[in-house]
C-alpha cells in the first residue's frame, strides 16, 4: 500500500495523472483576443487560436468581447458571470489597454489609475477563487509614421507591469514581443499579421485595412507568443501543452 502511495503522488508531480475535471483557461479581454462572427472572417482573436496548443485537459473560454475595456467588462457584469464559475486550479488571462485608452469614451475610457484598480479587482477576485491571474500587455497596432514604429498605447501597457510587479502576478509582455514581431517583419511584411483584405471578399466587398484586428496568421503568431510567455513562466500549463 505504501508503495502504491509513493508511485501516485510521483505520478502527480509529474504531471502524468490527468485532472478530475479540465482546467479552464478564462480570456478576458479586447477584440484582439476576441471571438469572432464568420462574418468578421478574415478578422480573428488570438484567443481562438490559444486552444490548439493545448491537450484535451485544457479548456479554453474565451470570453473576451469586441470594445470592452477593464471598466465596461466588470459595469456590463461579464467579469461577475465568470467569476461565479471559477474553480480552484483556473487560469485567468487578463489582456487590456486598447479601448481603456479611449479616455473620452465615456463607459469604456479609464485613467491610469482607474485601470489599475480594475486590474486588481479582476486578481483579487481570482485568488479569492483560488484560480490563477495572469495579466498579458496588450498586442502592438501596426503603426508607422515615416517608416517609424510608434507605441501607440501610452501608459498603459506599464501600469499592467507595475500590477503585476506590485502583486507578484505572472505576466505575459505580449505588448514587447508583438513589437519585435512587427519589426522582424518590417512596415509591409507585417501586414500579414493584421486585417487586411483586398476588395471583392464577401464580408469585405470594399476591402478592409486594418492594423489592430489580427489575421488568422497573427492570431497564430500571437497565440504562439502567449505560449512562449507560459514556457518563459514556467507555468503549471506547460504539462498540458500539445508535444
Amino acid at each position: 500500500m505504501k508503495n502504491k502511495l509513493v508511485t501516485f503522488s510521483i505520478l502527480l508531480c509529474l504531471g502524468f495523472i490527468k485532472p478530475a475535471t479540465p482546467i479552464t483557461i478564462w480570456m478576458i479581454g479586447d477584440s484582439t483576443m476576441a471571438n469572432k462572427d464568420p462574418k468578421a472572417f478574415p478578422e480573428t482573436g488570438w484567443g481562438m487560436a490559444l486552444g490548439q496548443f493545448f491537450n484535451s485537459d485544457v479548456k479554453v473560454e474565451n470570453r473576451a468581447q469586441n470594445g470592452r475595456s477593464t471598466l465596461s467588462f466588470i459595469n456590463e457584469k461579464r467579469w461577475a458571470t465568470i467569476l461565479d464559475n471559477l474553480k480552484e486550479g483556473d487560469y485567468v488571462f487578463i489582456e487590456f489597454g486598447h479601448n481603456d485608452e479611449k479616455v473620452d469614451k465615456p463607459g469604456v475610457g479609464t485613467s491610469i489609475e482607474a485601470f489599475k484598480k480594475n486590474l486588481v479587482i479582476f486578481i483579487n477576485d481570482s485568488r479569492s477563487k483560488k484560480a490563477i491571474p495572469v495579466l498579458l500587455t496588450p498586442i502592438m497596432r501596426r503603426s508607422f509614421k515615416n517608416g517609424v514604429f510608434i507605441d501607440s498605447h501610452g501608459a498603459y501597457p506599464e501600469a499592467t507591469k507595475f500590477i503585476a510587479d506590485s502583486l507578484s502576478v505572472p505576466l505575459i509582455d505580449l505588448h514587447s514581443k508583438t513589437e519585435k514581431l512587427i519589426l522582424s517583419l518590417g512596415e509591409e511584411g507585417a501586414k500579414t499579421l493584421f486585417n487586411y483584405v483586398e476588395p471583392g471578399h464577401p464580408n469585405y466587398p470594399q476591402g478592409k485595412k486594418d492594423d489592430t484586428h489580427l489575421s488568422p496568421v497573427g492570431a497564430n503568431k500571437v497565440a504562439a507568443l502567449a505560449v512562449e510567455g507560459i514556457k518563459d513562466l514556467k507555468l503549471d500549463l506547460v504539462n498540458y501543452l500539445v508535444k
